[in-house]
């Protein structure tokens, strides 16, 4: 007997697996890639845990499909921000009834607690989910944690799990949970968090404001992780780094939509809209050269794209900052 586990790498999905691994029921962890779990690859990461767990770890990467076909029009409409928590919840369990006969897998799992998340963990809400994934018949998907507190599902009504070894879970606190970690000994996981970008005020109103200019693609996903965003006057879109990690993550991005700003000094790593007016990629300079270890006194030749622009920096970072698109850029 196999099942499919949803696997976030967090303290929940990891114990909802231990508990049907020590059932004799064989797991594997699938982590759903939709590109907003996090500014850092953590694949290392999540196998180590799966592999803690008793799990094998699967990644299925949904970026392009996810776009297409949840973000941006939810049935069940948003969260506080830009986060469509039912709605994924719902197609990732689709996509991993997908690979159900690929795998040979007989059920789903998953880590949710009912009543933890104010969005998608409601009672109510996990009958929606079930819904958007085709399982109000079935009945294949298993939330051991809160198992109790559910109607039966099938592997626990055809004898495959013991509904008695699983648990009756609810709300927001973790001490439970926290007790088990002790029991089992585990001192690799990960505490509870959002775990998703789009729960972020901050990395929703970026894609807010990036869609009133172009159409959002998987490259812009991780356009939006990092950086200082500003948007010019002609409508180009600048992006300047602020650390070390800011620069190396957009130095990662692959996009046809936007070219280097190289400078002449240390600086951080930026980059503006392909298409930007000169007028645009002037100012981009400027502003990039503003952030750099730069002299107000000096004029300094700014490389953007394939052109060399002679450029000086604003006097102050407040004049600079009158171009972020929003106060927390």
């Amino acid at each position: 007997m196999r099942a499919i586990s949803l696997f976030s790498g967090g303290l929940d999905s990891m114990i909802a697996i231990k508990l049907i691994v020590d059932q004799r029921v064989s797991v594997t962890a699938v982590y759903i890639k939709t590109g907003f779990g996090g500014t850092k690859d953590i694949t290392d990461i999540l196998e180590k845990r799966a592999k803690l767990v008793g799990a094998d770890f699967k990644i299925i990467d949904v970026r392009e499909e996810y776009l297409q076909k949840i973000l941006f029009d939810p049935k069940y409409g948003y969260g506080k921000n830009f986060n469509p928590c039912i709605d994924c919840h719902g197609y990732m369990f689709k996509v991993a009834k997908g690979i159900m006969k690929e795998l040979n897998a007989s059920f789903i799992v998953t880590g949710e607690v009912i009543g933890q998340r104010p969005m998608s963990q409601r009672a109510d809400a996990l009958k929606q989910v079930s819904s958007l994934a085709d399982d109000k018949e079935e009945k294949l998907i298993l939330r051991p944690l809160s198992a109790k507190l559910l109607e039966p599902t099938t592997p626990e009504i055809e004898g495959w799990v013991d509904r008695e070894k699983l648990l009756d879970i609810s709300g927001r606190s973790r001490e439970r949970q926290l007790a088990l970690v002790k029991k089992y000994g585990w001192e690799e996981y990960e505490s509870a968090g959002g775990g998703c970008l789009l729960t972020e005020a901050h990395y929703s109103s970026r894609i807010r404001e990036f869609i009133e200019y172009d159409e959002f693609s998987v490259s812009d996903i991780d356009l939006l992780k990092f950086g200082r965003h500003f948007r010019l006057p002609d409508g180009a879109k600048l992006v300047v780094g602020r650390n070390k990690d800011d620069n190396e993550g957009l130095q990662k991005v692959d996009s046809s939509k936007y070219i280097k700003i190289t400078l002449p000094i240390a600086g951080p790593y930026s980059v503006i809209s392909k298409d930007a007016s000169s007028k645009d990629k002037e100012l981009g300079a400027k502003l990039a050269i503003t952030y750099a270890k730069s002299s107000i006194d000096n004029i300094y030749s700014v490389t953007v794209g394939d052109k060399i622009l002679k450029v000086s920096p604003f006097t102050t970072k407040e004049e600079a900052q009158k171009y972020f698109f929003n106060s927390k850029s």
